[in-house]
């Protein structure tokens, strides 16, 4: 005949509860750095949903930044991404106008800084500030200039 232990079932029921004390504050920190994502992308001119996918989402977000396709690959070296995805968080940071303090904002506690840099009154500005702070914000219909392509444009008379 097996014994009842009833001390078993009170810390199993302890170690859900702690389970799910940790589990759903990571929930929601997850879907408040969604959502201020898939505002970013909206504000750079890319499709919201590029946010949720993982491998696109950072593609988009090198595009956003105005780096190479290939950077995906030194950000997931560990070695590398030590270095690169600062650097990244740094540069989105410059695309809006902001400096190291929200860059270090992002690292730290994207929760907050991600959404306050989607919903905030923070232009575009470009790849990486398109320069300065003092730039005009970023319009993809003007000025349109194709990275592949080094030919400059035939002069219009």
């Amino acid at each position: 005949m097996q014994d009842y232990d009833p001390s078993s079932a009170a810390s199993s029921g302890i170690f859900f509860a702690i389970f799910m004390a940790c589990i759903i504050p990571a929930i929601i920190v997850g879907v408040i750095s969604i959502i201020g994502m898939w505002k970013i992308f909206e504000k750079a001119g890319k499709p919201g949903w590029a946010s949720i996918i993982p491998i696109y989402s950072t593609i988009v977000l090198l595009e956003i930044i105005g780096k190479p396709i290939w950077w995906i690959f030194l950000l997931l070296i560990p070695c590398t991404g030590i270095v690169f995805i600062p650097w990244t968080i740094n540069l989105l940071s410059k695309s809006f106008g902001q400096g190291i303090g929200f860059t270090l904002g992002i690292m730290f506690l994207s929760f907050i800084f991600l959404p306050l840099l989607g919903f905030g009154n923070y232009p575009y500005l470009g790849p990486a500030g398109a320069g300065f702070v003092g730039a005009k914000p970023f319009d993809p219909s003007t000025n349109y200039q194709d990275p592949f392509n080094t030919n400059p444009p035939p002069s219009q008379v």
